[in-house]
């Protein structure tokens, strides 16, 4: 295990966010070479066996051109230059397609692990980078190790493959030397890309093998001992901008966690646009009915939406909807003052649901008396 150069602490706790931030701030992040050598050989393979036959093609049309140059044009240096030029240019837009390919495997292969990252601290001198003791450390880390495996590993697997290749095809190259130069060129051309191809198949092993090492790497990298986590904390809670970030969030959290709760109410009061309560009782597990939600203004139009929605019963009531509003926290029992006014309420849904079952009269609405000391005016 790592451990703290300052404190001899280990190091085994993993990074929080800030960390994880500052860290991609400075240019560190999760990277895999083999995973971009990987994209670039199986691109440039796809490629050679895709455009070869344009490519060949479009050599051989070249080099006629140049094998039917006059002498006279051989000894102008001027008109040589031009012809060069023209080879050139005519050389460049043949393999266009495939450098476009092979750059954009380039960059995709080098992003598909951390992402895309633009950081000017990473290109700044740094003092680690020219000591010579942290350089020989890492020369003999763990890390260094891993690298050297690996690179026997890769060295092994495409000489293996790169002579299984030719040992499978020394017939199709020997045949070459009979063909015409055209389909020769194209020949060859579709070979390299097989073996380009073959030789990418095995940095797929290598790279699922790198991948997750070098995540790994990283996230090791980066870990905390318990006291760096305690003093970031500390520092991240200290900043009244945090503070109240974190209070907005779980005043978020909250409102969302009642809202969810509307639905399962069995009455929603309200002022009817100022103030919203939304009451539940269930007689076999409450003592008295709970205040599932509350809000005003905006919260409270809110709250009457979803109760709509959900065809949970709306009572208008200001009094009473004020009196438990400033009497109740969320989750908690209506006070015992308002017992006989809620009791009324829930009363007048019952018959009301019965009314318009067809069964009895439609109930007249409660008056809901509350007593003084929890009567609100606003």
């Amino acid at each position: 295990m790592a451990e703290d150069s300052s404190g001899g602490q280990e190091k085994t706790e993993d990074p929080t966010q800030r960390r994880l931030d500052k860290s991609r701030e400075d240019g560190q992040v999760a990277r895999s070479r083999e995973l971009g050598t990987m994209a670039v050989l199986m691109t440039g393979a796809a490629g050679l066996m895709i455009f070869g036959g344009s490519i060949g093609s479009g050599m051989m049309d070249i080099m006629r051109d140049n094998f039917a140059l006059s002498r006279s044009a051989i000894e102008q240096p001027g008109q040589m230059m031009e012809h060069l030029r023209d080879a050139g240019w005519h050389m460049g837009l043949l393999t266009l397609p495939l450098l476009v390919i092979l750059s954009i495997s380039a960059i995709v292969g080098t992003i598909g692990i951390g992402g895309i990252l633009l950081s000017g601290k990473a290109l700044l001198p740094k003092f680690s980078r020219m000591n010579p003791v942290s350089g020989l450390k890492k020369m003999i880390g763990p890390n260094s190790l891993v690298e050297l495996v690996k690179s026997i590993a890769k060295v092994s697997l495409v000489l293996t493959i790169a002579l299984t290749v030719l040992n499978m095809r020394v017939e199709d190259l020997l045949a070459m030397e009979w063909e015409a130069p055209e389909p020769a060129i194209e020949h060859m051309l579709w070979t390299v890309g097989w073996t380009f191809f073959l030789l990418s198949c095995s940095m797929i092993l290598v790279a699922a093998i790198d991948v997750p090492f070098q995540i790994y790497s990283h996230q090791k990298k980066l870990k905390m001992t318990k006291q760096e986590v305690k003093d970031e904390f500390k520092e991240t809670e200290g900043k009244p901008e945090v503070k109240g970030r974190i209070r907005r969030l779980q005043m978020e959290m909250s409102q969302r966690r009642m809202m969810q709760d509307v639905p399962t109410a069995d009455v929603v009061i309200t002022n009817p646009t100022h103030y919203a309560v939304a009451l539940k009782y269930d007689a076999k597990s409450m003592g008295a009915p709970i205040v599932v939600a509350k809000g005003a203004d905006e919260i409270a139009l809110t709250i009457g939406r979803i109760a709509r929605e959900n065809k949970v019963e709306l009572l208008q009531s200001p009094p009473l909807t004020r009196a438990i509003y400033h009497s109740t926290e969320i989750g908690g029992e209506i006070p015992g003052g308002l017992y006989i006014a809620v009791a009324q309420v829930l009363a007048y849904l019952y018959q009301l649901r019965q009314y318009r079952r067809g069964q009895g009269d439609r109930p007249p609405k409660p008056d809901t008396p509350i007593p003084d000391e929890l009567r609100r005016d606003s």
